[in-house]
């Protein structure tokens, strides 16, 4: 098999993943006491592949970087809200409400970097981004999630902030000192890390369907809407952000990327782990339909021969 097969196939595999898992969940309800360590191989991964000079190159430009991740943890814990009052006001359970908030309060995904540099963005500003919303996501997170969600539900604060700092900050410091330390086994992280952490995405998007199995054939048709209008605003608002801040284009379209692209792989396990299993339902359809939309824009992309940019 290819280095970066599944990587390159994300959209696909975690497509078919989810199928599978919701025509047969026992093969993936074997996952559930591991959900959490799968989530840590993914930000092991991306620590793997960091490389000081691109996020050097980034914090060259301090205004930008700070500009989106102050719109990363505004705009989609607003949209999120949203969302879940006007899920709550269609007669869903506060549960799930609760889902939307912690998608919207989730930090970028890591697949945003791959995004970015199909589409011509800038990867490097992409990375930094991602690099320090996933360092502040065990603070801003749980904070968020308890300010919006506490009105549907008890919010465990502290809980949640030790989730995330055992499964983003501490696997997250792993690989990045794995890199430093061992720094002649670059090209080989570079060739696994993206499978590596492709596998763990797509088990826990189908875990997460696999254990809502019976909630997905019963979801109304708004909680579908949503996800896709969640993942569409968090597009839009990134593009005329960057706009409004004379963004060049690369910057623009990486802007959009990271806001539209929430690491809804976190916000489900953080649902998993802290409250019932309804409330990961929107984090895995928006996870499986944002690297669906993702991969759609970037083929789109190289149909056009680069058309994208100069037409949008």
């Amino acid at each position: 098999m290819p280095w970066q097969f599944l990587s390159r196939n994300l959209a696909s595999f975690t497509l078919l993943g989810a199928i599978a898992a919701f025509f047969y969940p026992p093969a993936f309800l074997i996952f559930k006491d591991y959900f959490l360590w799968f989530f840590g191989a993914t930000m092991l991964a991306l620590g793997l592949v960091m490389k000081p000079e691109e996020a050097k190159e980034a914090l060259g430009k301090p205004l930008s970087i700070f500009v989106g991740v102050t719109a990363q943890f505004t705009v989609m814990p607003l949209l999120g809200f949203l969302a879940a009052t006007l899920t709550l006001s269609m007669g869903a359970s506060p549960a799930l409400a609760l889902g939307f908030i912690i998608v919207g309060c989730a930090p970028g995904a890591m697949a945003s970097n791959v995004i970015s540099y199909l589409l011509g963005g800038a990867v490097a500003f992409s990375i930094a981004m991602t690099m320090l919303a996933t360092t502040l996501s065990p603070l801003l997170t749980p904070t968020l999630v308890a300010w919006l969600g506490d009105a549907f539900m008890d919010i465990p604060f502290w809980p949640m902030m030790e989730t995330i700092l055992l499964t983003v900050a501490l696997p997250l410091a792993a690989g990045m000192l794995i890199h430093h330390r061992l720094p002649q086994f670059q090209t080989h992280y570079e060739r696994i890390a993206p499978d590596f952490a492709a596998l763990a995405i797509i088990i826990i998007c189908a875990y997460a369907v696999a254990a809502n199995q019976s909630r997905i054939a019963e979801t109304p048709w708004i909680v579908f809407a949503l996800v896709v209008a969640l993942n569409a605003g968090g597009y839009l608002a990134g593009w005329f952000i960057g706009g409004a801040f004379n963004f060049d284009k690369r910057y623009q379209i990486t802007l959009a990327i990271e806001i539209g692209m929430q690491n809804a792989g976190l916000g489900v396990a953080l649902a998993l782990k802290h409250f019932e299993p309804e409330t990961a339902l929107p984090g895995a359809l928006f996870a499986v339909w944002c690297i669906l939309t993702a991969a759609g824009l970037s083929r789109w992309k190289k149909l056009k021969a680069g058309d994208f940019i100069s037409s949008v």
